[in-house]
């Protein structure tokens, strides 16, 4: 029997009344997300569940999407199950720290209200973000790196798929050069800054004033960090990959490699969207992918963790 990993999305993902079903129908659900808004002042539910400009700004769509990721992951506890590993792209890896035991749940919404309000004062005037379709890898390090200016890779998110970031007019010149070395798209994101870049150091920087405060735990599960795709299996590793993540490149394609090469056979995606289930079909056709992000689907998922439990 193989092992299983919890997985949760980042920024992105979110939608107007993501969570809400959870938040209606299971007690444990509502429980969580109203500590959320305890412990950033905010009104989560109406960040959530209404029609508002405010879920699609940084500095809100953070601690709303983690909001309903812990909220799903803490019904799960409580129905006895628990992962193996974990993972979490950018934003999603606050999620991956709770399952962990890393972060508490109170440290990591306070954490990410923060980051999120980091994120969005740091947002420098003239960055961007494209993603480059059907292009190598290599190649695209080299274009970046041959490229006057700041422009590096933000996300390896699956093989074909790979964000490039920083100032607009390094990202538009070397998406020029990319495209003359054969990629077959680019589309430039409508993000609100260049993230995961060195435009945001400043962000990582009061980010590690704010961790500086924080308690980290012993992680119970392992799981895989974005900056070094390898697993964090003691505290003392923990804030410096956090802090760095905010302007490092994610390297979600290789962290579900580590996971598959360690024996992960199943993968549960917590929270809104389905944009790691459409990488992990990219990644590798060869094992599970569970999604949640509706009650339906939990009901599902609980049924086909438990069952593959009772099996092993």
């Amino acid at each position: 029997m193989g092992k299983t990993a919890f997985i949760f999305p980042g920024q992105g993902a979110q939608y107007v009344g993501m969570g809400q079903d959870f938040y209606d129908t299971m007690p444990v659900c509502r429980q969580v997300m109203d500590k959320a808004g305890e412990i950033t002042g905010l009104d989560i539910p109406k960040i959530c569940f209404t029609e508002n400009e405010e879920i699609h700004i940084t500095e809100y769509t953070q601690i709303a999407m983690l909001s309903v990721e812990a909220a799903i992951l803490k019904a799960l506890e409580q129905e006895g199950l628990v992962p193996d590993v974990s993972a979490g792209l950018s934003l999603g890896e606050y999620g991956a720290c709770i399952a962990s035991r890393v972060l508490s749940l109170e440290d990591a919404f306070f954490v990410v209200r923060k980051r999120g309000i980091f994120m969005q004062e740091a947002v420098p005037s003239g960055g961007a973000m494209s993603a480059v379709m059907g292009t190598d890898a290599a190649v695209i390090e080299q274009a970046c790196q041959e490229t006057e200016g700041i422009v590096s890779i933000a996300n390896y998110n699956c093989p074909g798929q790979i964000v490039i970031t920083g100032e607009e007019r390094a990202v538009a010149e070397a998406s020029e050069k990319l495209k003359e070395l054969g990629a077959r798209r680019i589309v430039p994101l409508n993000v609100s800054g260049p993230f995961h870049s060195a435009m945001l150091t400043g962000a990582g920087e009061k980010l590690a004033e704010v961790l500086e405060h924080v308690t980290v735990g012993e992680p119970k599960i392992p799981y895989a960090a974005n900056v070094t795709a390898q697993y964090v299996t003691e505290a003392s590793q923990a804030k410096d990959l956090l802090i760095r993540q905010v302007s490092s490149s994610v390297k979600w394609q290789q962290c579900v490699e580590t996971m598959i090469a360690d024996g992960v056979d199943t993968f549960v995606e917590i929270g809104p969207g389905k944009t790691l289930s459409g990488f992990m079909r990219k990644i590798c056709r060869d094992v599970k992918m569970l999604n949640i992000q509706t009650t339906e689907d939990f009901t599902k998922a609980v049924e086909t963790l438990k069952k593959q439990s009772t099996e092993a």
